[in-house]
């Protein structure tokens, strides 16, 4: 890992808060929410001992860090770089004219918090095992091709990986193996640094910073810039990811990667081609979404001759498309223009391009009420559709990890205000309230029952539904291969082989989305009946364990995590191509037979690495996750259990015996108040 530090150059950054704040409200209002439960946390630290501060800290810091990440994605010149510069609300941030070798995921972090005011920088390159695919296998294209057999493909696939590799070796020299695999980290970053890292120079370029620019770009596969944006109410997180459409399919796996990371995706259109043949990968890739997680933005209206008469064509057109394509056809679609959000951001509006000016004044008859006071620099603003885009990723953000990091907090800090309330019963309980002797040691012995008992049940409830998910999945895989075999031997006995035969993939896609799905939902329903469960059983030991003195205590069991979506499902195998790379293939075999066993063979090729990916890589996740929950679950009940024993058996504290009735009573109103805001937060 190598870090570096020099002066910063200057960059056209012109923030304008009071613009940028618009279309917030929703998250303004989440800030407050997480506000109030973190006073809720400092009110319950100040009421326990040094061990429950601890625990308090971690749920403080864990809330502190919730940053909801957004992938932005498209074809390549969609826009999406213009608009990630204008949603960070700096008008010249990041290069909106990335070169199409590159395959770089930039994650623009963006905090509120003062004290988190350094702007810094890290760069990833690719593992040695990446570029060893690329390099000897030419990635994912040239597998196919070479399944396909598929020779000139795959030798015009060589000639251009060797070219690539030649210019990365003239930039980097010996360092360029050396690299692979690393990082660079920066306590800064600046216009000329990002362009080092993820914009292809022209080594030929007489300029004398040319040779610099671009220098790693060929081996970089992430940035990362982390910097302060305090008109934001909570962090977040912009990730823009390169097009999909390039030469070795490189992008479309880093890409799958950013959509697996975020839990909320924007669909970058151009109005022009609002979902042109190019952004059918992309529609695969988002159709594995759920419809709630996706948001498309079409980009560059200010190029339409008539945005107030062809914006309703467009979106009629995109609804249409998604629904032929079994896309999300229900997603919000917002409208818009980046061009438009950078000129306010620029304090530039006044030297707006005049065909631009023109659909701006065009758009603003139809949206603008008559009459309305706003500044122009706020009205263009709104028109850019940089508002309403906030609002869309606010309420989705607020209904899903919001409520989720809300939830999850207050039941964990419940439970932590449970146990202090049993500390305070077990200080004033008169003779006779608790058992004659809490036994710390039998304690212990109960919670390692009851969590093997219970880990070893919900171990083997997901045992039997993986295995009846792999079943099922396996099944839909060899059902299609059988189906596309017989419609292919029944192609070439009606028609021989002169016409090219094509099949569709989508039903394989369909079914084993839907397997994944039932496994998803049987695993998060085993997981949280199990979850009840213990904490039922907790309970009850807590009665048996300290007697009256707990009187109506419940447990919060905690909740089932989150299934990632099956991206990988939407990523390109052979059958999605119907142009003359098929057809190479299809004119290269010759025979009824041989026609079956090579389409067979590539295809099962093809796709069980996808369904590897979903039955093992995706399953196994989710699996640690649920068994991780579950741990950690019992380890802070064991915690909790074993110091209140610890009290009672050794007595309070001189703090606590010291303590007025007036002041346990202060006390007690202060742990119901805050038990209350945590039971609000919690549901």
């Amino acid at each position: 890992m190598g870090t570096e530090n020099t002066p910063a150059t200057e960059l056209r950054i012109e923030r304008r808060t009071d613009i940028t704040r618009a279309g917030l409200e929703t998250l303004d209002a989440f800030s407050e929410e997480m506000a109030r439960l973190d006073q809720a946390l400092v009110d319950l630290a100040e009421q326990g001992d040094n061990a429950l501060k601890r625990s308090v800290d971690r749920m403080r810091a864990e809330l502190r860090g919730f940053e909801p990440s957004v992938t932005l994605l498209g074809q390549v010149k969609a826009g999406k770089t213009a608009l990630v510069n204008a949603m960070a609300g700096w008008s010249d941030l990041l290069p909106s004219d990335v070169n199409p070798w590159t395959s770089v995921v930039t994650s623009l972090h963006l905090t509120p918090h003062k004290q988190d005011t350094a702007a810094r920088a890290e760069f990833k390159f690719f593992g040695s095992g990446e570029w060893d695919r690329l390099m000897q296998k030419g990635g994912r294209l040239g597998e196919m091709a070479d399944r396909a057999g598929a020779a000139g493909e795959v030798q015009k696939i060589r000639e251009q990986i060797e070219e690539m590799r030649e210019k990365s070796r003239a930039r980097l020299g010996r360092k360029f193996e050396l690299l692979l695999g690393q990082s660079h980290e920066y306590g800064y970053f600046d216009k000329n640094l990002i362009e080092r890292y993820i914009c292809l120079g022209d080594l030929f370029d007489d300029e004398p910073d040319a040779a610099d620019q671009g220098r790693f770009a060929d081996i970089t596969k992430s940035a990362d810039l982390y910097l302060q944006a305090p008109d934001l109410p909570v962090p977040l997180c912009l990730r823009d990811t390169p097009g999909v459409n390039d030469t070795f399919m490189m992008r479309e796996q880093v890409t799958i990667q950013a959509i697996r990371d975020s839990r909320l995706c924007v669909l970058v259109l151009s109005a022009h081609q609002a979902l042109s043949s190019v952004d059918m990968a992309v529609i695969r890739l988002i159709s594995n979404l759920n419809t709630r997680d996706v948001i498309i933005f079409v980009n560059r209206i200010d190029e339409l001759p008539d945005p107030a008469a062809q914006i309703d064509e467009i979106r009629a057109s995109i609804r249409e498309t998604l629904k032929a394509q079994n896309g999300p056809e229900d997603c919000e679609i917002v409208f818009g223009s980046a061009y438009w959000a950078g000129k306010v951001l620029a304090n530039d509006i006044e030297n707006m391009a005049p065909d631009s000016a023109d659909a701006l004044l065009n758009w603003a008859s139809k949206m603008m009420e008559p009459g309305d006071d706003q500044s122009p620099a706020k009205m263009v603003w709104e028109l850019s559709g940089l508002p309403a885009l906030y609002r869309a990723i606010g309420t989705r953000v607020v209904n899903g990890q919001g409520k989720e990091i809300l939830s999850k907090t207050a039941r964990n800090a419940m439970n932590l205000a449970g146990s202090l309330k049993i500390s305070e019963a077990i200080t004033v309980s008169a003779e006779g309230d608790m058992p004659a002797q809490v036994d710390k040691h039998a304690i212990a012995e109960a919670l390692d029952t009851i969590a093997k008992r219970n880990m070893s049940s919900l171990r083997a409830e997901m045992a039997g539904i993986v295995k009846s998910y792999h079943a099922r999945s396996d099944r839909a895989h060899g059902n299609f291969l059988d189906r596309a075999t017989h419609s292919l031997i029944k192609h070439l006995e009606t028609h021989g082989e002169e016409p090219t035969w094509s099949y569709d993939p989508t039903g394989l896609r369909m079914l084993l989305r839907s397997a994944y799905t039932v496994f998803g939902n049987q695993t998060r329903s085993a997981a949280q009946r199990q979850y009840d469960a213990t904490a039922t059983e907790i309970a009850q030991l807590y009665g048996t364990s300290f007697g009256g003195v707990i009187n109506g205590f419940g447990i919060e069991a905690p909740t089932a995590p989150e299934v990632n979506p099956p991206v990988g499902l939407g990523q390109t195998i052979a059958l999605d191509f119907k142009d003359g790379w098929w057809s190479s293939w299809w004119r290269r075999t010759r025979g009824y037979k041989a026609f079956a066993e090579s389409f067979r063979a590539m295809i099962k090729g093809e796709t069980d690495t996808i369904l590897a990916e979903l039955k093992y890589d995706q399953a196994e996740v989710l699996q640690q996750a649920v068994i991780a929950t579950l741990t950690q679950f019992i380890d802070e009940q064991r915690a909790l259990m074993l110091e209140l024993a610890d009290k009672a058996q050794h007595g309070t504290d001189a703090f606590d015996a010291a303590l007025s009735a007036d002041d346990l009573a202060h006390r007690r109103a202060a742990l119901e108040d805050t038990m209350r805001t945590l039971s609000t937060c919690a549901a």
